[in-house]
């Protein structure tokens, strides 16, 4: 009986093999299948670091605040993904054409099918892995920056403005600087070297939030009369730790999935060598500084700090040698705490450190290939030239330096102008009634934790 069933087993799997061996694919069709299945799957990772942020903001914040600050996640992506579709994508990766360097133009209303994605998108001609993939992976990016950008609003932001400055960033202010480096623009002519974002998402983001939280000014409570600021922790560590893993875990499809193909010798296993070597030298420097700092081992610090790291090797995980990977995830994590501190004592609030694990840590990666960039990872990926330490001079720091300055500039103006004018016009903050009561229950008329919660008089308080 064994040997029967064997058989019919055996049959019913060879019968596949031999009814289509006239369509055997190529090898050709075999790359693309693999390619196309790895950067789907790198698309799903990206988009499920929404989930990151979401843990990692609510847990970073208020109990009263916790369910905005979670539920928001979802609305902004729906409308970043909405925008992206139809304008976003094209004027990002449009055709510019041969005199215009500085955003594309055309194919809005994406439809899907690899005759329009030819035809509108030449920026993007360099994989043979479908357009519509493509578009779904590039729209999980502009919505890490979005919500990157979301830090500086945190506790204090109108639900409205959500709706309005999440549009318009995904229109009018990110598609620049994603156009210029890797759209085919005017940085790219330039050879910034920007493998996976640190400028083109994480510093666009973190401007963003520097913008808004500059407009919004600190949260209730945040500093006393005389400058000095209080501390007002999140409500959940472990819930920012549970968000910081997803994040980790999601950056495995941010950076190695940038190569856009899986049929490229195990490239992009090295690159996810790269990322998490320098995750974990981050996390543990930014623990070891604040031990030595407050004289106490600060989770949030070292959560901060792999954050950091991860925003640090985004630009140059194709470019770096594993040894400079953790130095970049060093630096980048050191930076960060010591970056924190001061623009809190500066009056920053910033209540997630947006600028700080982003902003900074983002220039700090993106001037990183200048220093060193390998020259055989430079000539494998035909981008910029090798950095100084390898015998490069100051070309490609200079050319870094560059994308890094304009981009922060360019961002910084317009995020602030837009806001300006939102704030004139409709308020970017809620009233400090609705602030104390908590914008859980002000924006949405429910808790995200309904039995942590009591009514003392008019007031809602945290038990």
């Amino acid at each position: 009986m064994r040997k029967v069933l064997f058989l019919c087993m055996t049959l019913l799997l060879a019968f596949p093999v031999t009814a289509f061996a006239a369509d055997e694919p190529t090898n050709a069709m075999l790359q693309i299948a693999i390619d196309s299945v790895w950067v789907m799957i790198a698309a799903i990772l990206v988009i499920f670091m929404q989930a990151g942020f979401a843990l990692l903001e609510a847990g970073s914040t208020r109990m009263k605040n916790a369910g905005h600050v979670a539920g928001k996640t979802i609305l902004t992506f729906g409308i970043c993904a909405l925008a992206f579709w139809a304008f976003g994508f094209g004027l990002t990766f449009g055709d510019g054409g041969a005199w215009n360097k500085l955003i594309g133009f055309g194919g809005f209303f994406y439809d899907g099918t690899a005759e329009q994605a030819a035809a509108a998108y030449p920026s993007l001609a360099g994989s043979d892995v479908p357009g519509s993939i493509k578009f779904l992976f590039q729209t999980a990016f502009v919505g890490v920056a979005l919500s990157i950008a979301w830090g500086g609003f945190a506790e204090r932001a109108k639900l409205s403005v959500y709706f309005i400055f999440g549009l318009l960033f995904t229109v009018v202010i990110y598609p620049f600087v994603a156009h210029w480096i890797w759209g085919g623009g005017w940085l790219a002519d330039h050879g910034k070297q920007d493998f996976a974002g640190s400028t083109v998402v994480h510093l666009q983001g973190a401007t963003a939030a520097l913008a808004a939280t500059l407009l919004l000014k600190p949260r209730l409570g945040k500093y006393n009369k005389d400058g000095k600021p209080n501390l007002i922790p999140g409500h959940n560590q472990v819930l920012s730790v549970l968000g910081v893993i997803i994040l980790w875990i999601g950056w495995f499809g941010f950076n190695p999935g940038s190569t856009l193909s899986a049929f490229n010798d195990g490239f992009f296993g090295f690159i996810a060598m790269n990322t998490n070597l320098a995750a974990a030298a981050g996390g543990v420097a930014a623990l070891l500084v604040s031990w030595l700092y407050f004289g106490k081992a600060d989770i949030p610090s070292m959560l901060n700090g792999v954050l950091a790291a991860l925003v640090a090797i985004t630009a140059s995980c194709a470019f770096v040698e594993p040894w400079a990977a953790f130095v970049i995830g060093l630096v980048a994590g050191t930076l960060t705490f010591f970056t924190a501190q001061w623009f809190e004592k500066a009056g920053v609030d910033d209540p997630v450190f947006a600028f700080s694990v982003h902003g900074i840590a983002g220039v700090w990666g993106s001037l990183s290939t200048g220093f060193f960039a390998a020259p055989r990872l430079v000539e494998m990926t035909g981008v910029g030239k090798e950095g100084l330490f390898y015998g490069g001079g100051f070309h490609q720091l200079g050319v870094q330096a560059m994308g890094v300055a304009v981009s922060f500039v360019f961002v910084f103006v317009l995020a602030y102008a837009i806001l300006w004018v939102m704030k004139k016009t409709m308020g970017l903050r809620v009233t400090e009634e609705e602030e104390i009561m908590g914008l859980d229950i002000s924006e949405h008329g429910s808790y995200g934790y309904p039995e942590q919660l009591k009514k003392s008089g008019n007031e809602t308080v945290a038990l």
